[in-house]
């Protein structure tokens, strides 16, 4: 392994960034990056970097691969701090990806309940009243313009759909469909059919079925299993290969720091026979 090591001018002053180079293994050639405290802690994420820093600093515009302050982030950040200043007694916006309920006046019958001091009070409820509450049309819209970023701030890249998977609905994209698949899958217990309809491509406001998601009905074959089974395999497979390289990444590097340690000692007692 190769090692450079210097100073990292965005953290306080003391603090070291190292930058670690692999020669062998399916992962030659790829980098790892690791920060030294002044008193020679080290830290192998911004995670971990921020819990250890605390307040001391903002690392949210902190690059952990290149060890400086990403300008476009820090002037967001401002942007975005001066907005919700201005706004602070506005609402806020709403992240919440569960399903929307009904906002307006219900017109369903509602249980009611008297507030007294008596203690006879008894909730009365319509027993004809819906147990499932109305759904919203096109609720999956509420889902766009949602991303997965990962642990360095990057954009994570969505899986493709199959061909055969085809949303139904207006303004209906890939991202869109994944995202109402996905959600279905995670909400309901019910099998995932599609729009059985073949009304709802005509008029998807009066025909669409709310408990499916947005796409049309679809029939998984043995041949799809089959392939999905394959690329489970390959995947495991590429995982395992890469979780072996870094173990045994991390052991020769291991080894390369005690013996670094050894020839430092072998060193100090040259120096006091001497």
């Amino acid at each position: 392994m190769e090692k450079k090591r210097w100073d990292c001018t965005a953290l306080p002053k003391g603090w070291k960034m190292e930058e670690v180079t692999r020669k062998s293994g399916l992962s030659a050639g790829k980098s790892d990056v690791y920060y030294f405290s002044p008193s020679g802690k080290k830290f192998r994420s911004k995670p971990q970097l921020a819990r250890y820093l605390g307040n001391q600093m903002d690392l949210s515009s902190f690059d952990f691969r290149t060890g400086k302050m990403l300008m476009s982030k820090l002037n967001k950040n401002r942007q975005r701090l001066r907005y919700d200043n201005n706004n602070q007694n506005k609402g806020k916006p709403d992240l919440n990806t569960s399903l929307p309920v009904r906002q307006t006046a219900s017109i369903f019958k509602q249980p009611v309940t008297k507030v007294t001091n008596h203690p006879n009070n008894k909730v009365k409820t319509d027993p004809q009243k819906a147990v499932d509450q109305p759904r919203q049309l096109f609720w999956e819209k509420k889902l766009s313009g949602l991303n997965a970023y990962d642990i360095a701030e990057e954009l994570v890249k969505t899986m493709e759909l199959p061909k055969g998977l085809q949303g139904v609905g207006p303004g209906c994209t890939d991202k869109t469909l994944l995202s109402a698949i996905a959600s279905a899958l995670h909400t309901s217990a019910a099998p995932i059919t599609g729009q059985l309809s073949a009304a709802v491509e005509k008029n998807p406001g009066v025909w669409l079925n709310t408990t499916q998601p947005l796409c049309k009905a679809f029939i998984v074959t043995d041949e799809d299993i089959r392939k999905q089974e394959e690329l489970v395999y390959s995947v495991r497979k590429r995982l395992e290969e890469a979780l072996m390289a870094d173990m045994l990444a991390h052991v020769e590097e291991a080894a390369n720091e005690g013996d670094t340690l050894k020839d430092e000692g072998n060193g100090s007692e040259d120096m006091e026979s001497v």
